[in-house]
């Protein structure tokens, strides 16, 4: 269970401070209306993520026979894994472009996590695999790799909402680019986890 409550904090984390259309928004948001605002968008994934999460078990507990098709995706999820953490450790860090717009943040956040295709491809590439693994464990396995990378994937954002609010230079400044490039390396390495794991589901190694 430890392995997986790990693997949840370190995706979680990178997930949560990685750039992206949730990242954006809820920096506008900050900048514009406070940091409530921000936290608001934090929030969106809860409920946006919910719904692919049950689909993702609903197809796991079809394919839990189906080792080769397992394997297949824990590849993928290796390989979208690893282009998350290039991504990370080529980031420049963030600027953000002021809008004047009404604060309606919650609603913003669903809308735009909804509608980003990055959940429905980590849930279905990475979190398929990791969640059958866990499954076969036990119950509470799963639940630690989910609820801890919830709690570090809206923790960091809120974290991030309120140091923008109060320093407006902090995604500029070194420490936000050092912390996305350590947490880059560590995806890499996840990612190779995860292509070992779906290789040796193939029986390939």
């Amino acid at each position: 269970m430890i392995s997986f409550l790990t693997l949840g904090v370190i995706l979680g984390l990178s997930s949560g401070l990685a750039p992206g259309p949730l990242l954006t928004l809820l920096l506008m948001e900050t900048l514009q209306h406070g940091i409530k605002a921000g936290v608001k968008v934090a929030l969106a994934p809860i409920i946006t993520d919910l719904p692919i999460i049950v689909l993702t078990l609903f197809v796991l507990s079809k394919l839990s026979g189906f080792h080769s098709i397992i394997g297949i995706i824990s590849l993928a999820g290796g390989c979208f894994i690893f282009f998350m953490g290039y991504q990370s450790i080529r980031s420049p860090g963030l600027e953000i472009k002021i809008q004047n717009q009404q604060p309606q943040s919650f609603t913003k956040g669903i809308l735009t996590n909804a509608l980003n295709p990055h959940p429905y491809l980590f849930w279905f590439s990475v979190g398929a695999p990791l969640m059958a693994k866990a499954m076969q464990g036990s119950i509470y396995a799963l639940l630690a790799f989910i609820c801890s990378f919830y709690a570090l994937l809206v923790g960091s954002k809120i974290l991030l909402a309120i140091l923008v609010g109060k320093s407006r230079a902090f995604l500029a400044g070194k420490k936000y680019v050092y912390t996305l490039r350590s947490l880059g390396f560590a995806l890499c390495v996840l990612a190779l986890i995860l292509l070992y794991d779906g290789l040796k589901l193939l029986k390939l190694i």
